[in-house]
Order: structure tokens, then C-alpha cells, then sequence
């Protein structure tokens, strides 16, 4: 079967029947219609549509639209196509075998409206089909991947293979490698994501580590080279993805083009920003000279808590009378840790004939406990009907999941899954299920990668869930036995903790052969990371191993360090990965107010894991998280649950709200007061006549009403 990829092309007419022929042959491949871009000695060459198939290796195809018969011409194209096509497989040594080239090219012209054609210029469907039954790869089990691979280029985008000199192949680093060295290609969803360009919103939804960065960095690099005139900004909350954006959109505009990117038409820049710094909220209150608040400014006035940016895009928002438009192309990372405020800020900042806004995000890695409203409610009505409705049926992918997991094996998955969401939690008093929270989207279970085992996805009903080899890679586990990819570990005190952690990375460094870089240390809250992590730091320097709080001893755009340990609270780590994660403090996580955003610290601590994770804290808390793996362990890595009909959900939502530090103390205020209360009547010192009785009847009402 061919996967269509849709990108950009201003010969839809011939596209379109392209894909009807190729729909009736039996081919297994990928059809990409505007891509790829090759990089000629005279610039750029933009390719109208390339296959690559099992059966014919590669197939570039020039779409002409015209009837000027100039055949000469024509075949100096087709020339040109195929040279510079050769010379960017050659770069690849695994697709030769010594000068030869394993890999067919051919290069077609489809102009059904010349008079005359010939063997390489084909006028009709039927000289298309008769050539495409010609065509023949005997070799292509042993080259077909590697194709896949060269004509995506994410090796080369990734840069691997700088892993040297390693002594055992059985070391943490040997595996590392090998691991990295299996990644190599994008799935149908992430192609269709990358290439498939929408003139309206598009919508990239998929779990930690189904590569959402590094499709929106491809994304950016794509449109940059298929649109000469736009200017393309890429937005996101944590500011260490700058310098990933910097690097994988660099890398892949080069093996394209063979140019270095123009960075006036791709600007890379913080969501918010500041007065000596570039953000899009800056960038919006400027050049439509409306009131413009940096973060102390909007902490003074709407307090200093995480709903301050929500605020100050929303009376952006509500101020403004005709927006100026920012760009010509916007994509926005981490949407979930977003308002629709800013969203509508983003849309607001587009063209009105072309608001090309895409957004991906992960919901339950918002740390602020947000959920991302749908399409209909973020952008707005005009005249009572949405501005933007996402619709999959007009060719083009509107809304996109990425199911598979490149980053996190199953069982590192579906463990932070389980602790996300509160699967085995011991339930309270109080509640009514032991869920901390669930996707709103019942469907987008499956959608994200997970199969129904038994039961069903219903109100009250039970069900077993689980994640095939498809969705969850078994090699991203089969490297290491299961009690080595994930472990817990419980300690008395923070100076056994840290006493645990520095021999551990000492032994990383020193006999696994794992780089400062393959290791990440996390602490879940920002308040106290530098005091509690000092133990641990501390340790590491008498052993003469350097690390850096990120953002304290480095800028917040640098994450890793050579020859350093990053130190990081969770709000610097989202967006980064590293081989090794360690998450210290994670008692704090294990209950209490606020509960929803702890699980989600959690989860989208553990999922930075590209292999091996160490989840450790203190005391009793600690002991009920560990309950909790013991038992997704015992359930072979797999979600087992009642699902909660809606008066249950309704209970959970209440219970484990987001709540400022001010909600807190005005709780824990009325909590004492009628504490206080009970106490004087149960001793006497007032009688349930002295109470007001509007109050107590009101009181009744809301508590048993």
C-alpha cells in the first residue's frame, strides 16, 4: 500500500492523478507530493513529487502542466533531477556497495498534455502504468530501509554516531549507540506531520517521545524551503528547546540546500520574552502599541502565580482593535502549558488570508493542570460560526496523532502513564475513584497508542489496556533487562538519597561509559531544587564531577554542558531527554493538594528517559508511589481500571483542581474555622441554637444537597 504524503505543490490537478493511478497498482511505499528539496551546485531544486518504493526503488516524477513540447529542455531537467538525486544517495555509504549504487533512480515527466512524449516523458495513464510494471529493485529487502532512512535524512539530522572508542558492548554506551542507531526513519504520521501543509490551523497531537520537536523543526526547515517569501517563527514555553530548534532546523536546511538558513525568515523565539528580549507576547503589544507586561510587571497586577501570562494574553487579546500580523507561519511546541488566550494571540498574528498556525502538545505534560480547549473554543466565532473546525476528509491531515513511542520503552511508559494518572493510587476518604484524572477524549486512548485487552472505554466498566509492539517499540526494551530500565528506590534521609545517586552516576561515568550529557538529574520542585539537590552536587564535586543547575549556573537557553551533570527542576527539563534520568524528591509528587499537576510532574519527569530511569525520595510517601510501580510491575505493564462514569469524573476534577497558593490558605482558613467550631460545640462552650440557622440550612444544602 502507498502512504500519500500531501505537501506543498501548485500542480494539485496532476498530483491528484498520480495518486488514482498509483492507487490501483500493488506497491508498498510512501508517495510524497512536494518534497524533497535537493540541493544543486546552481541552488535548490524543488522536486514536484517523489516515490519510493519497494518495487521500483526511487521514482522522481516532473509534473508539467503545460503543452509547450520543448523536449530538449525537458530532458535537461529530468537530467538534472537524477544527478543531483544520485550524488545525495551517495552520500550514503550503506546504499553502495563500493562505487555502485544499490538504489534505482528514475526520473519521469507526466505531461498528459504534450502531443508527443517519449521514454522518459509520459503523456497518458496508461504509458504511466505500463512504465511503473517495467520497473524492478531485486535487492531491496537489504537497502529498502536505509532509502527510507536517506531520503528523510534524520541520521544525518541527528548527528549520530559520535559514540567512539567504546570498550564493551555491553556497556550502557555500546547500548546507547545501538539504540540511537535504530531510529532512524519518520513513521507515516510524523512524514504526514512534517510534510503535509494546511493554508489554516493544523493540530499535532501525540504522547512524550513521539518526536512532536523534532517534527516541528523538520516542519519549519520544509516550509522555509517551499515558501521563499515567508517568514516562519517557531514558539514554545521552556526555553532550553531554543537551542534544539537552532540545531535540527540548521542541519536538515543544509542537507536539503546546501545553504546555510536565512534567520530573518526563521526567528526562534520565547512565548512571552521580555524588555531585553525577544518573545512573541512582546512582539505583539509592540507592534500594535497596546500595554506590554514583563513578568514582574503582570505578577504585580495579577498576582505571582502561573495564571499571570494566561492574564496578560487575554487583555492583549481583548485590547486590540485590528491586529497587525507578526508572520507569515507560526508553530507553536508544548501547547498544553498554553491559555487559548495566547493561541488566539498566535492566530491573531497571522494573515487574515492565510492563517497558517500549527500547534502540538502533549496534555498530560501540563504542569499547570491545563487542559487544551478544542479548536472551536480556542479560536473564536465570527458571525456565529468557528473560525476553525478541523476536518481530515479534504486531503490535507488538519489533525494529526503521533501513536508511536521513539523515546520511552513500554515499560518506562506505561508506568509514568499509571503514576500520571493515579491507575493503582490507594483511594481516600473523601473520593470517589483513586484516579487523579483522565483524558477528556475517551478515543484518544487508542488514538496515542494503547489497545482495549478487555472490557471497554465506558462509563463504569472495566478495562484492561495495553500497547503493542506497533505503538512501543520492542527494542526500546529488549537493550536491558526490565529491573535495570526503570527502578525505585526509597531512602530515610536526602543525604542517603544523594549518597545512592553519586555512586550511581560515578559508576555511569566511570565503568557504563555513558557521557555527562546521558545523564539528567530532575527535582520536582522548582522552590527547593537548589537546596535539595546541594547534597548531591556537593558529592559529585569531591569526586571530581562537575554539574550545573540549568538556568542558575548556565543561561535558561543552554541545557547540557560538556563535562558536566545537568541539574534541573522540572520546568527547565520538559522538552529534554537524556539516557539516564534521575528524579530525586519524588515523595513530594505522591499526594496532597494540588494533586493532578504533582502526577503530571511525574510523568513528564520519567518520560525524559531515553532508556533508564531512577525514580527515588523519602519515607512514607515514597513507599506509596513505589506501591504503585509494584503493582503496574505485577500487572505486566498494563492499565487496569474502572473507568469513572461522570459523577465520579466531576468528583475527581474537584478534588485534585489546580489551586493557587492563595485558594490553598483560604481553604486551610475555613477548614480551621469550622474546625474550631465543632470543637466549641462538642465542649459545650457554644450550643447548635447559638448558630445562625440560614447558615446551617445553606450549609446542608451544598455539602448533602
Amino acid at each position: 500500500m502507498i502512504t500519500i504524503i500531501n505537501g506543498v505543490t501548485s500542480k494539485q490537478v496532476l498530483a491528484d492523478e498520480l495518486i488514482s493511478i498509483l492507487n490501483t497498482m500493488e506497491l508498498e511505499g510512501y508517495f510524497y507530493l512536494g518534497y524533497p528539496v535537493l540541493g544543486g551546485m546552481d541552488g535548490k531544486i524543488k522536486v514536484d513529487a517523489l516515490l519510493v518504493c519497494r518495487q521500483c526503488g526511487v521514482l522522481i516524477f516532473d509534473l508539467e502542466m503545460s503543452a509547450g513540447d520543448n523536449i530538449d529542455h525537458k530532458m535537461e531537467l529530468l537530467d538534472e533531477l537524477y544527478n543531483n538525486m544520485e550524488a545525495r544517495l551517495k552520500r550514503y555509504n550503506y546504499l553502495s556497495n563500493r562505487r555502485k549504487l544499490k538504489v534505482p533512480v528514475n526520473v519521469v515527466c507526466y505531461a498528459p498534455r504534450y502531443k508527443v512524449g517519449g521514454e522518459e516523458i509520459l503523456t497518458s495513464s496508461e504509458d504511466l502504468k505500463a512504465y511503473l510494471s517495467g520497473l524492478s529493485w531485486e535487492e531491496s529487502d537489504n537497502y529498502y530501509a536505509g532509502l527510507l532512512e536517506a531520503i528523510q535524512m534524520i541520521s544525518q539530522i541527528k548527528k549520530r554516531g559520535h559514540r567512539l572508542n567504546l570498550r564493551s558492548d555491553f556497556s550502557r554506551g555500546a547500548k546507547l549507540k545501538a539504540l540511537e542507531n535504530q531510529i532512524s526513519c519518520l513513521d507515516k504520521h510524523q512524514s504526514k506531520a512534517v510534510i503535509e501543509t494546511v493554508e489554516g490551523v493544523q493540530r499535532i497531537r501525540g504522547l512524550a517521545g513521539s518526536g512532536k520537536t523534532i517534527v516541528l523543526a523538520l516542519k519549519v526547515a520544509y516550509l522555509y524551503t517551499m515558501y521563499e517569501e515567508k517568514v516562519i517563527a517557531v514558539t514554545f514555553n521552556s526555553r532550553a528547546l531554543k537551542g534544539q530548534f537552532i540545531q535540527l532546523i540548521t542541519n536538515f536546511i543544509i542537507e536539503n540546500t546546501n545553504e546555510e538558513p536565512d534567520w530573518d525568515r526563521i526567528r526562534i523565539i520565547h512565548a512571552w520574552g521580555s524588555r531585553n528580549s525577544e518573545g512573541l507576547y512582546f512582539n505583539f503589544c509592540r507592534v500594535n502599541n497596546i500595554t506590554c507586561y514583563d513578568y514582574n510587571d503582570a505578577c504585580r497586577k495579577f498576582g505571582r502565580n502561573e495564571l499571570a501570562f494566561d492574564r496578560v494574553c487575554q487583555e492583549a487579546i481583548e485590547t486590540v482593535v485590528d491586529p497587525k500580523p507578526l508572520y507569515d507561519v507560526i508553530l507553536v511546541d508544548e501547547a498544553q502549558d498554553f491559555s487559548k488566550y495566547f493561541l488566539r494571540m498566535c492566530y491573531m498574528s497571522l494573515p487574515k488570508e492565510s492563517r497558517m498556525l500549527v500547534y502540538a502538545y502533549d496534555e498530560l505534560q501540563s504542569l499547570d493542570n491545563k487542559s487544551v480547549d478544542t479548536p472551536e473554543e480556542i479560536f473564536g466565532q465570527t458571525g456565529g460560526k468557528p473560525n476553525v473546525v478541523l476536518d481530515n476528509s479534504n486531503g490535507k491531515a488538519e489533525d494529526i496523532v503521533l501513536s508511536k513511542c521513539y523515546r520511552n520503552s513500554r515499560p518506562v511508559l506505561i508506568t509514568a502513564h499509571s503514576l500520571g494518572f493515579g491507575i493503582y493510587r490507594e483511594r481516600e476518604a473523601r473520593e470517589e475513584t483513586a484516579l487523579v484524572q483522565l483524558f477528556e477524549d475517551k478515543k484518544l486512548w487508542e488514538d496515542i497508542g494503547y489497545t482495549v485487552k478487555e472490557g471497554g472505554i465506558k462509563d463504569g466498566e472495566f478495562v484492561t489496556l495495553y500497547r503493542t509492539d506497533e505503538n512501543s517499540p520492542v527494542f526500546l526494551e529488549n537493550h536491558s533487562p526490565v529491573d535495570d530500565l526503570i527502578q525505585f528506590r526509597k531512602f530515610d534521609t536526602a543525604e542517603q538519597e544523594a549518597e545512592w545517586i553519586v555512586n550511581d552516576i560515578e559508576r555511569n561515568l566511570k565503568e557504563e561509559e555513558l557521557r555527562y550529557q546521558d545523564i539528567m538529574i530532575i527535582h520536582p520542585d522548582p522552590r527547593v531544587t537548589k537546596s535539595y539537590v546541594s547534597h548531591i552536587r556537593i558529592m559529585l564535586m569531591e569526586r571530581n564531577i562537575r554539574s550545573h543547575i540549568v538556568g542558575v549556573q548556565t543561561t535558561p537557553d543552554d541545557f547540557f554542558q560538556e563535562e558536566s551533570i545537568a541539574v534541573s527542576q522540572i520546568y527547565r527539563a520538559k522538552g529534554n531527554e537524556a539516557a539516564m534520568v534521575y528524579l530525586v524528591n519524588a515523595d513530594l509528587c505522591a499526594r496532597g493538594v494540588n494533586l493532578s499537576r504533582k502526577r503530571n510532574i511525574l510523568f513528564t519527569a520519567i518520560t525524559r528517559s531515553k532508556a533508564w530511569v531512577r525514580v527515588s525520595g523519602l519515607k512514607e510517601n515514597m513507599e506509596l508511589l513505589m506501591k504503585e510501580y509494584e503493582e503496574v510491575r505485577e500487572k505486566n505493564y498494563q492499565l487496569q481500571f474502572r473507568y469513572p462514569d461522570k459523577s465520579q469524573r466531576k468528583n475527581m476534577r474537584i478534588i485534585h483542581r489546580d489551586m493557587t497558593q492563595n485558594e490553598i490558605r483560604e481553604i486551610k482558613k475555613s477548614n480551621f474555622s469550622l474546625a474550631d467550631i465543632l470543637s466549641k460545640i462538642q465542649k459545650g462552650e457554644i450550643q447548635r441554637e447559638d448558630l445562625d440557622e440560614n447558615t446551617i440550612n445553606a450549609l446542608k444544602d451544598v455539602l448533602f444537597g
